[in-house]
């Protein structure tokens, strides 16, 4: 009897550890991370809620497929505008997205966007397929200024991208390489006439179709402005 006792009393304790082990590891997972109420999300992958086609003239369809923001080939331009200006800031965030060349040879990502009083185009893929650079400062385009820079896109490949705008300089990066840092101070930030109707906030395509997936804007803290970006080489230039 009492070994059958303390046998019992063994698998008892067991029992109990295992449970309250079990019931700490629900515990665990029913934690979720708090999300950031910085962070907003500017596609949800299943409509184009926020957004309407840019009326450029001669612009391809736009629509959503696959869980991706396609911008079919247009005669010349394509593109997406963000309707609510408000919800968009002037200085101090971050825009992260991915973008795909489906087809073409010209720029996939033009990146149209508030640059504190006035705009700028982030445009990658130009002038060819191969250009990236801001449009446009000082009136010179990304294919002039100091900015320029050459990269290859492979067509059907994803690419990530990341633009930081804060009140002192504008950077960028390509799967986290580097390829802006530009200084503010004493520049005239504007767009061509071609994006002026992708304000306050648009993507446009050139000759291509493009495709976009993970757009979000993220409202820089003050904790985010003390840190120094990461620092990446920059893009050769050629």
């Amino acid at each position: 009897m009492r070994l059958h006792s303390a046998v019992f009393l063994c698998v008892a304790l067991l029992a109990g550890a295992v449970g309250a082990e079990d019931a700490a590891e629900g515990k665990e997972k029913d934690k979720k991370p708090k999300a950031d109420k910085n962070i907003i999300s500017l596609f949800d992958g299943k409509s184009l809620k926020g957004w309407k086609s840019t009326n450029f003239g001669g612009e391809g369809e736009v629509l959503v497929k696959d869980g991706s923001l396609i911008m079919e080939m247009g005669s010349d331009m394509t593109g997406i505008t963000w309707e609510d200006a408000k919800v968009i800031p002037r200085s101090n965030y971050e825009i992260t997205f991915q973008a795909m060349r489906v087809s073409g040879f010209d720029f996939f990502c033009g990146l149209t966007l508030p640059i504190q009083k006035g705009y700028g185009s982030l445009i990658c893929g130009g002038w060819g397929g191969g250009v990236c650079g801001l449009s446009s400062i000082n009136s010179y385009d990304a294919s002039e200024n100091e900015t320029t820079s050459y990269r290859e896109f492979k067509a059907k490949q994803w690419y990530k991208f990341r633009i930081r705008v804060t009140d002192e300089q504008i950077n960028a990066w390509i799967d986290d390489e580097e390829i802006l840092d530009v200084p503010i101070s004493d520049q005239k930030f504007s767009v061509r006439i071609e994006v002026e109707a992708s304000k306050p906030l648009g993507f446009s395509t050139w000759q291509t179709t493009g495709a976009l997936k993970d757009i979000k804007l993220r409202k820089l803290t003050k904790a985010d402005l003390v840190k120094k970006p990461e620092a990446s080489k920059p893009a050769e230039k050629k």
